[in-house]
């Protein structure tokens, strides 16, 4: 595997496949890694922490680096290229240029500009990697979708493709954020996914799925609990507060995101 710093280092010859990351690679990752690998001749990993995308400085100084880990796991799952650029060379002095994406369901609305940081940096990872297709996971549906719509408004070459959410064995979605729950916030954040699962439970008997998750989430301070319509398909989504960490999960209800 070739560790790439910057865009004029970065030569690729065949189709490519593009899993942007922020590091702290996870199972969910490596599911990522997987399809794109199955899929395409050459695979990309970026490894980049984005700071356009954090609403909170405290949030992006928490943020979990390990590069040596991260190539380790890269390399373990056959990623052609670790592209790990610099703030400085994705963000030169004067930068100056934005994409709006809009707001895009209950995420969007909880964090303004956050969506905004995502589709610059996304934009300009199509633009340096040139790929066919670049991967996704389900746990950030809304992001997705948000690619999705800017993808098809921007008319860029670039399938956007959807992954099942990863799960811990307790049900927990896989993040990377995980890490820095206590063992205490860990056993509260199952919460979260249980919760869900009684709006799923709710929704299937005709009920209110929302009102559901919201009555199951055991004491945790939600964000949002929201159904939020993406493309063909209906997700319950929420985001709730665990101590200091913000966790984002969801359930499709119907339709598919793949």
């Amino acid at each position: 595997m070739k560790i790439v710093r910057t865009i004029a280092a970065l030569e690729l010859l065949g189709e490519a496949g593009l899993v942007p990351t922020m590091g702290a690679l996870h199972d969910g990752h490596r599911s990522l890694f997987r399809a794109a690998r199955a899929e395409n001749e050459v695979v990309v990993a970026s490894l980049f922490v984005n700071p356009a995308q954090f609403d909170v400085a405290a949030d992006l100084s928490a943020y979990p680096r390990d590069e040596q880990q991260d190539a380790e796991i890269a390399e373990e799952e056959a990623v052609d290229v670790l592209f790990a650029p610099s703030v400085e060379e994705m963000y030169p002095a004067g930068f100056a240029t934005w994409v709006d994406s809009g707001d895009v369901g209950a995420e969007g609305a909880a964090r303004p500009g956050h969506f905004r940081g995502v589709a610059t940096v996304c934009v300009k990872l199509f633009n340096i990697v040139q790929p066919r297709r670049a991967y996704f996971g389900q746990k950030d549906a809304q992001q997705a979708a948000m690619l999705r719509r800017l993808v098809r408004d921007l008319n860029l070459g670039v399938q956007i493709r959807v992954l099942p959410t990863v799960r811990d064995q307790d049900g927990l979605a896989v993040s990377s954020r995980n890490v820095l729950l206590s063992e205490g916030e860990r056993k509260e954040a199952l919460a979260l996914p249980r919760a869900l699962a009684r709006g799923v439970e709710a929704y299937t008997q005709g009920g209110d799925p929302v009102a559901a998750t919201r009555g199951a989430l055991n004491g945790l301070p939600p964000d949002y609990v929201e159904l939020v319509e993406l493309d063909a398909a209906t997700v319950l989504a929420a985001a709730v507060h665990v101590g200091p960490i913000r966790l984002i999960d969801n359930v499709l209800l119907k339709g598919n995101l793949s």
